[in-house]
């Protein structure tokens, strides 16, 4: 039991989340950020869906990593990414229609994905099957993090609404308030993740 939560193991699981973020540090996957953060429940599926497939992919290549021939790896990943996106995106399908048409095609462009690739190759090769399961937890999550972050503030300032419920109040509107028709814009969530980079190296000085 010690050697599962070993402190290698939670430092694989909790760097992703603050000093080794994929999106902050290492500056990965933030194309996404463009298009699904428009609001807040496809940014939420968005990272779930995210953290789902690094983990299980993960998993799945460090298993059979030893038996993988070198010279077809980035095959092979590719096809277990593949595999675990089509059954991710079905499942959206099934159990969440509405959602899956507003991800549209970027569910499966999931398989192009920066941090995927990368842990993969990075880590899921050269470790053991739970440490590597626990990266990409930690890399999903610390991913769906920052589009949790981009989605909250543009539906809130774009649309005045939080989950399509609205939640600044009508008082303000009658008083002037006006939503900022620019929170709805792709380049706006760029620019919120630029302050939150900015944010996160100001905190953390000795990243710099």
């Amino acid at each position: 039991m010690s050697q599962i939560f070993s402190k290698a193991n939670m430092e694989a699981l909790t760097n992703p989340l603050n000093l080794n973020n994929p999106v902050l540090i290492q500056v990965l996957g933030i194309c996404s950020a463009l298009a699904v953060t428009a609001q807040l429940e496809p940014a939420i599926v968005m990272g779930l869906s995210v953290t789902i497939i690094t983990a299980f992919s993960n998993l799945i290549i460090s298993l059979i990593r030893k038996s993988i021939p070198n010279r077809i790896r980035i095959i092979v990943q590719l096809v277990v990414v593949a595999a675990l996106v089509t059954i991710v995106s079905q499942v959206l399908k099934a159990f969440a229609y509405d959602v899956s048409v507003q991800l549209s095609v970027y569910v499966g462009l999931i398989i192009t994905n920066c941090i995927l690739m990368g842990r993969l190759e990075a880590f899921a090769m050269m470790n053991k099957p739970w440490p590597s399961f626990l990266d990409g937890i930690g890399n999903g999550i610390g991913y769906a993090i920052i589009l949790v972050i981009v989605g909250f503030f543009r539906e809130l300032l774009g649309a005045g609404t939080l989950f399509g419920m609205q939640v600044v109040p009508d008082w303000c509107y009658e008083h002037g308030y006006v939503n900022n028709g620019m929170m709805t814009m792709p380049a706006m969530s760029l620019i919120i993740v630029g302050c939150v980079i900015w944010a996160h190296r100001a905190y953390n000085k000795d990243l710099q």
